[in-house]
Parts: structure tokens; sequence; C-alpha cells
């Protein structure tokens, strides 16, 4: 279980490192896009670290979870925009939650070990 909570904090300290470090400029038009897809893959990654503290992490669904809760991030920021909706709110509303759960979880279950 150790193994597999320290290597997802190593990919994520290194994922975060290169991209702070790599130079890539996206327009300005994608941002709220970027946003809310960082957003949910920082909630799929939480959920996956809770999920291997609790010993049910399966390698499908956190991928498909991964993967499913970026574009449906993006999907309902772009339907918002074109419908001149913040839909994108619900989901920064729903990611936000989910992760300050997933986080909580997480501390109880160092501060008990």
């Amino acid at each position: 279980m150790w193994l597999g909570i320290i290597l997802a904090g190593l990919g994520l300290f290194l994922g975060l490192t290169i991209g702070l470090k790599v130079p890539i400029i996206l327009p300005e038009v994608y941002s709220p896009y970027l946003g809310l897809a960082v957003l949910a893959a920082l909630d799929s990654v939480f959920g996956g670290i809770r999920a291997g503290m609790e010993d049910h992490f399966d390698n499908t669904v956190f991928l498909s979870g991964f993967f499913s809760n970026a574009l449906l991030a993006a999907g309902l920021a772009y339907i918002g925009e074109k419908l001149g909706v913040a839909l994108s709110t619900a989901a920064v509303v729903a990611f936000g939650v989910r992760l300050f759960q997933n986080l909580a979880i997480i501390r109880r279950h160092l501060i008990k070990k």
C-alpha cells in the first residue's frame, strides 16, 4: 500500500515540476477548460490515493475516472460557454468538495497510523 502511495505522490510531484518548468503557452481561450481539466485530474488522483489507502484501488476504475472526469468538466465548460450559463461553476463546486473530502479522509488515515 505504501509503495503505491509513494509512487502516486512522486508522480504528482514530478508532473507538477515538469508542468511548471516546460514553457508551454496555451491560448487564453482554452484556460477555463484547462483549469477544469486540472481540477478533475486532481480529484481523480486524490481519489486514487484514498482508494490505495483503503486497499481497493483498481487501475481501470482510476484511469476511466481520470479521463471521463476531465472530459466531462471540459464539456460542461464548453456547453456552458455556448449557452451563456456558467455550467463550469457546477464542476468546480463538485470537484472542490470531493477534493477536500478525499484530502480529509487521507489525512485521517495518515494520523491513525
